[in-house]
């Protein structure tokens, strides 16, 4: 399982804490240290589309017009922490946000 993230989010904290309480083998990455590869870019926006950049973001809402109007791949490229966070990967299955639903799905 990996979880795409950044670590001084407190949601990505709370996901990646019940995660390992639930004895989950978790690889984190923390998206503005370990920079995506394109092809991470890639399957995530093909997973969750336009879902993939947070646009209430304060990152979202510096971006320049032309920015604003790229596609998610080159928004998430730019400046990764513009994406939703966190991300989840296990395996075939990924997960966006972190509710009670993604919780009871992933620490199961």
């Amino acid at each position: 399982m990996i979880l795409y993230g950044l670590s001084t989010c407190d949601t990505t904290k709370k996901a990646l804490k019940a995660l390992m309480a639930a004895g989950k083998e978790v690889t984190f990455r923390d998206v503005r240290t370990q920079p995506l590869t394109e092809a991470e870019i890639d399957a995530i926006v093909t997973e969750f589309g336009d879902r993939a950049v947070n646009k209430q973001s304060t990152t979202y809402r510096s971006f320049s017009a032309f920015l604003r109007e790229s596609q998610p791949e080159a928004q998430i490229a730019a400046q990764p922490t513009v994406m939703k966070r966190p991300i989840i990967q296990d395996g075939p299955t990924w997960f966006i946000g972190w509710d009670a639903e993604t919780e009871a799905r992933t620490t199961a």
